[in-house]
């Protein structure tokens, strides 16, 4: 099943990830490339727009990321974002200079006014908030454009040439501080382009079933099923696709939540398909024994779930194809093309350059965790998987800073659960997109029952996020907070302080490690 495609050009933007998902909440396709793709391969996409993504490069200088000028003359629908817009302006024969005295950088919230008459603007506000974030400027405009955004240190807030569907804002539409920026886009993607918006989970359920059975064939697939929302969807979408041909593979490395290596048997007990538990705890933990640095941390265990999977796999006979739930934030933190890696994702950056499969599927691999929920809610999931609690590969293991040993992993195991129940409890589970204990390495002086203690800090993590790209830390009621701290250290040993986290992500990631 064909449907319409908007290609996102990235130019090395922090934001690029955030472009191309809000043109999915418009119900549009939408894939990320690198400003390196061939034309030819762009051309071959038949993209119904293509949007250039911001970048921190000047592009007059000669190190600066270009495209080939020819992607001007594809007849596709163009919007340019911040360095996008420069690229247009100088790649069309415009001036872009550094801000001075007479148009000054700027940064932040900014007051803008709009040319309603621009399709891009039209129906909107005529004054409104933006989100800039540019030390450059555009200097004079390329044959064919006018000014349709101004704000008062930028006379180019937004310019467009109208006969050839070209568009560009040198502020940011696609942060939500941008107060009409989804509005914005909106009208670029179904005014300029005239796109239909035909993309929904239940075509991209269709799509993934037929490509995953033209891909695996006769042969048999291997499902590494953490019990988490993203690996049950991939069970689920896995097992319509190809039925008996897959086993699922459950391996409780010792370093899952209290109890859930049990919650997640019982979970697909009676799923039907081919579900087998391997209890490799002392195995990942003899790895690990020693290692404090976290990148280490994921790349073993990232190579030792492997291992066991290929172990696993010799027992069954052939195995031609490996499984992963990996979803697009994965893919994005773990570094491509020009992009820094955040963090080594264990199924993503952690795996080892050999593997003895024939290939690696990873059918969410082009979703954000909502749109994984909302696939799940489509293919007939089980609600309680779908709203599972996300849980890193690596477990905890990620949650316990420095060096990780059985009675580490025992009290984070206790002191994780209660912060769960009360969250519970007071009915914010729902509410509160992600939320853990964290054990840090640092221990500190305390008083129990007029005794000196010198044990460690735990630290709570509670985010609001829709796409977890981006996170902001939840308000959690002083009250709850208190009567979870009460009850870790009454009824844990070893931790004798409590601290909240309260960093939003940017700058920090959700995860400690």
């Amino acid at each position: 099943m064909s449907h319409e495609l908007v290609l996102v050009l990235d130019f090395g933007g922090q934001y690029n990830q955030l472009i191309a998902r809000r043109v999915r909440e418009h119900k549009i396709y939408c894939e990320v490339k690198s400003y390196m793709t061939p034309i030819e391969e762009i051309r071959a996409m038949n993209p119904k727009g293509i949007i250039f993504t911001g970048g921190p490069n000047s592009v007059y200088m000669d190190s600066s990321p270009r495209m080939d000028k020819e992607i001007f003359e594809l007849g596709v629908p163009i919007l340019g974002i911040c360095y996008g817009a420069h690229f247009m302006v100088y790649g069309l024969g415009g001036i872009v200079g550094a801000a001075n005295e007479s148009a000054a950088a700027e940064f932040g919230r900014t007051e803008c006014i709009f040319d309603t008459n621009s399709p891009i603007f039209s129906g909107l506000k005529e004054e409104s908030i933006v989100w800039m974030s540019h030390n450059d400027y555009i200097e004079k405009l390329p044959e064919g454009f006018r000014a349709v955004g101004h704000s008062s240190k930028c006379p180019y807030g937004a310019i467009e040439n109208r006969e050839k569907k070209f568009y560009a804002t040198q502020f940011h539409p696609e942060v939500n501080h941008t107060e009409q920026g989804f509005e914005m886009l909106g009208n670029f993607l179904y005014k300029v382009c005239g796109c239909k918006g035909d993309w929904t989970m239940e075509e991209y359920s269709q799509t993934a079933i037929r490509e995953i059975r033209e891909k695996v064939g006769s042969g048999k697939a291997l499902l590494a099923l953490s019990g988490g929302v993203d690996s049950s969807v991939a069970c689920k979408l896995l097992a319509k696709a190809i039925g008996s041909q897959l086993t699922c593979i459950f391996v409780d490395h010792g370093l899952m939540r209290k109890n859930e290596g049990n919650e997640v048997e019982a979970a697909f007990a009676d799923s039907g398909v081919n579900f087998v538990r391997v209890n490799a705890g002392e195995r990942f933990l003899g790895k690990l024994a020693g290692i404090e640095e976290p990148e280490q941390k994921r790349k073993i265990i990232g190579e030792e779930f492997i291992r066991v999977f290929e172990d696993e796999a010799k027992k069954i006979g052939k195995v031609d194809f490996l499984v992963q739930g990996t979803i697009y934030p994965d893919v994005i933190e773990s570094g491509a093309g020009d992009a820094a890696v955040i963090k080594s994702h264990h199924n993503v950056g952690g795996l080892p350059d050999y593997v003895d499969f024939k290939e690696i599927i990873e059918p969410l691999r082009l979703l954000f965790k909502d749109e994984v929920r909302a696939l799940g809610t489509t293919l007939g999931l089980d609600e309680k998987l779908v709203w599972r609690q996300p849980f890193p590969g690596p477990g905890l293991a990620i949650r316990i800073i420095g060096d990780i040993t059985p009675e580490k992993v025992a009290t984070l195991q206790e002191a994780d659960a209660i912060f769960r129940e009360e969250i519970a409890a007071a009915g914010l589970d729902r509410d509160i997109n992600q939320y853990f204990a964290v054990l840090t390495n640092m221990r500190s002086v305390g008083v129990m029952g007029d005794g000196r203690t010198y044990d460690y800090t735990l630290a709570l993590r509670g985010v609001s996020t829709s796409d977890f790209m981006t996170a902001d830390f939840s308000r959690i009621p002083y009250d709850v907070l208190e009567k979870v701290s009460v009850r870790i250290v009454n009824e844990v040993k070893n931790i004798n302080r409590i601290v909240y986290d309260i960093t939003s992500k940017p700058p920090a990631t959700i995860e400690w490690e």
